[in-house]
């Protein structure tokens, strides 16, 4: 029996079952097959036990959700003394809460932002930055990147893969317009009519397996926009938040986005919180009409204050400091690892801790995912490029796990590799 206080299961065979029958069948089913039977039951730090008792180091941290790792001790102590003053808060009021921590998240960006407008997961604050520049500009087009993911809501599904737009008739090639990372050419091209709203760009793009940004590439965008008139959303729910080194990845290129979306991250994983913030031509919506968005659960103050310390956490002169030493850890190790594989283990994609892992095989990141899952380290492979695996420490491991890891990481691409070529 497991029992969780306010319900129950008998087995891990009863969850797989019931979440089949009652959730989602589909990726219930694709993660068996897959050979990741995993069901997380209990988890602390960079760990995950699955329900049989075995544990895991997390290596995904779901897109950066757990950066400061799970149910940090601070964070819990953080909620816990807020919830005997807040709860979920008033959306409609001006709020103690929501206003702290707006201040801190301009106070902590780039100094063209200075609105920020709040929700409860990335997609909504996607389409709150989409809907903002729509009415600052009074243009519908959005252009976005081929294979970019910002999100499975309704305006921000549309800015992705086709896979997901398609899928909920949500393609509109008229007002959504997609071009080849790293073409400025093609960017240019969707930009010369002056009818863009806004060009929306992951500072490196997650789900599509971290390809890093040609250098002057997004400078080049941002110059882009300003010749053309079409604002630039920063999509730093990936990349923000120390992950490269510095709070914001966008400032690394000297980029002062029109708006710029957070999340993830952003509440240590405690309490969901996410934000767009927005340039004053951006947020011109909230002095025309400040009832123009409206989110129950957007800005909730427990989630505020989840988010207050975590900023302040991440913006702590040793956290900075951690992330450039765990990033050269990794480095180091990860290359000692591709030059004993350098067939199959093509390519290393760094940026701080955002970090991708190539492999010579159309799904290769299945290959050392499953064979990770097996050694102990759950890293997942990228959806819109299954040749790369997304491999994201912690901003806060110590040394011995940076280095168990890497152990685990060398024995785990080796048997990958002859599972690839079917030599096992």
């Amino acid at each position: 029996m497991y029992d969780y206080g306010t319900f129950s299961f008998d087995s891990k065979a009863q969850v797989l079952e019931r979440a089949k029958e009652y959730w989602n069948p589909d990726k219930t089913q694709f993660w068996t097959d897959s050979g990741v039977d995993l069901v997380i039951d209990r988890r602390q730090d960079y760990f995950l036990w699955d329900m049989s008792g075995r544990r895991l180091i997390d290596m995904h941290l779901n897109g950066g959700t757990y950066n400061l790792g799970h149910r940090n001790p601070e964070l819990v102590q953080a909620i816990t003394e807020g919830m005997q003053y807040f709860d979920v808060g008033n959306h409609h009021f001006p709020s103690v809460a929501r206003t702290a921590l707006a201040q801190k998240l301009i106070e902590s960006a780039p100094a063209s932002l200075s609105k920020v407008a709040f929700g409860s997961g990335g997609g909504e604050a996607i389409d709150i930055a989409l809907k903002s520049a729509r009415h600052a500009m009074q243009r519908r087009k959005i252009v976005s990147i081929v294979k970019a993911y910002h999100g499975h809501t309704g305006l921000a599904v549309a800015t992705g893969d086709d896979r997901f737009a398609k899928l909920f008739l949500a393609d509109r090639p008229d007002e959504f317009v997609q071009v080849p990372f790293g073409d400025t050419d093609a960017m240019e091209q969707a930009l010369r009519g002056r009818d863009v709203a806004a060009v929306i760009m992951e500072t490196i793009p997650a789900t599509y397996g971290f390809p890093l940004p040609p250098v002057g590439y997004l400078e080049a965008v941002k110059d882009l926009c300003v010749r053309y008139d079409a604002l630039y959303i920063a999509d730093e729910v990936q990349t923000g938040l120390m992950r490269t080194g510095e709070m914001w990845a966008i400032t690394k290129h000297g980029i002062e986005p029109d708006i710029m979306v957070t999340g993830k991250g952003l509440s240590g994983g405690m309490y969901p919180i996410t934000a767009a913030l927005l340039s004053d031509r951006a947020a011109q919506w909230l002095e025309q009409d400040g009832f123009g968005h409206i989110s129950t659960f957007g800005g909730a103050e427990l989630g505020c204050v989840a988010a207050i310390k975590t900023l302040e956490i991440t913006s702590r002169p040793e956290v900075r400091s951690s992330v450039h030493y765990i990033a050269d850890i990794f480095a180091r190790g990860l290359s000692r690892i591709q030059a004993d594989h350098p067939e199959w283990f093509v390519g290393i994609r760094q940026n701080g801790v955002v970090i991708g892992l190539e492999f010579d095989h159309p799904e290769g990141a299945k290959f050392v995912m499953r064979e990770l899952y097996q050694n102990g380290v759950w890293a997942i492979f990228s959806t819109l490029d299954p040749r790369v695996l997304q491999f994201k420490p912690g901003l806060l491991l110590n040394r011995d796990l940076c280095e168990d890891v890497l152990d685990r990481v060398e024995v785990a691409v080796g048997r990958a590799k002859l599972a690839a070529t079917g030599r096992r």
